[in-house]
């Protein structure tokens, strides 16, 4: 049986793409978009946050402020400027980074400002924008180990430009309140929140991760390939072919940069389609042969061992679940 590369669930038909790595994850992932939230602040203030094990997008409409996420180094962001922030811990915005890691956000503060950084003048205003992506919780694992704490788009880069025009259209559609508003938000949300992970992808630091593997020519090259076809009985020499490596030092690389070896990498892969492919009315023979396993049995072993029930119970808590809110 081959893979179709489209799973469906109750609301909808997902499609993968299979040359393109970051869409199928982010299909399978089903980001819900909460609407974006602005935050106009006359300094001094400040704003502590709780921690959100999804992703946040921001944006610095107008003036300055700071970033401070627990166990980090601060970050000071200025007008154009866009954060991402992936699975993060307690964090704040403020006006001075004692301000941002102030515990108590009730209420102005007095002026603090930080020897260790730029002076943000008492009065001076901040407008802030920011817009949180939830995910399926056990669909979101390889889109999330392949972020950092805190991915950074600075106002003067060739890709802050690009999402600035996208992040004015974003705010003019904030104040518009005109017929169709809530999904315009939405998309123009997920297009931002799709340039920022290629801005991450194409940073000139080389993150490790996946996400920054997938235009490669060589690691790019076999993670592709896998997705394209997932159901395929890939060896370690054939992805090696593929990479242009020779078998060594194509595991090596592999492993460096996308943080596992490359069989790992394919199996979870499989267990991701297959979470998706359990939400349908599919028996599990079929999503077996789909995504590569010649028998129900051997289908199962598998996916047991990595999401840690079998796949009829996972299916059975699918339906203990609340509905999705696409479905409500």
């Amino acid at each position: 049986m081959e893979c179709s590369n489209v799973y469906r669930s109750s609301s909808a038909e997902v499609t993968l793409d299979t040359h393109d790595p970051i869409r199928d994850a982010l299909a399978l992932a089903r980001p819900h978009t909460v609407a974006p939230v602005p935050l106009r602040a006359t300094a001094p203030w400040g704003a502590r946050f709780s921690p959100f094990p999804h992703i946040k997008l921001g944006v610095i409409v107008e003036g300055e402020c700071w970033l401070c996420i627990d166990g980090l180094e601060p970050l000071f962001l200025s007008t154009g400027d866009f954060y991402l922030l992936g699975n993060p811990p307690p964090y704040g915005l403020g006006s001075s980074i004692e301000a941002a890691r102030a515990r108590d956000s009730k209420g102005p503060r007095r002026k603090e400002i930080s020897a260790s950084g730029p002076e943000i003048s008492q009065g001076s205003v901040t407008y802030t924008c920011t817009v949180d992506f939830e995910f399926q919780d056990s669909d979101a694992s390889t889109l999330f180990s392949s972020l950092p704490p805190a991915v950074l788009v600075k106002a003067d880069d060739t890709d802050g430009r690009l999402l600035w025009n996208i992040a004015t259209i974003l705010v003019h559609e904030m104040g518009a309140h005109k017929a169709g508003r809530s999904l315009v938000l939405e998309h123009l949300a997920q297009i931002l929140l799709v340039h920022m992970l290629r801005s991450h992808a194409g940073s000139s630091q080389e993150p490790l991760g996946w996400l920054a593997s997938v235009s490669d020519d060589g690691i790019g090259a076999a993670l592709r390939a896998i997705h394209a076809e997932p159901g395929d009985r890939w060896t370690l020499e054939e992805l090696a072919k593929i990479a242009m490596m020779s078998r060594s030092a194509f595991a090596v690389n592999f492993r460096n940069r996308v943080g596992r070896p490359p069989l790992d990498y394919l199996i979870e892969w499989r267990m991701q389609l297959a979470r998706a492919a359990l939400r349908t009315e599919d028996s599990l023979t079929a999503i077996a042969a789909a995504i590569g396993y010649q028998s129900e049995s051997a289908f199962s072993t598998a996916f047991r061992r990595v999401v840690g029930m079998s796949p009829r119970e996972f299916r059975v808590s699918l339906h203990a679940q609340p509905r999705d809110r696409a479905e409500a």
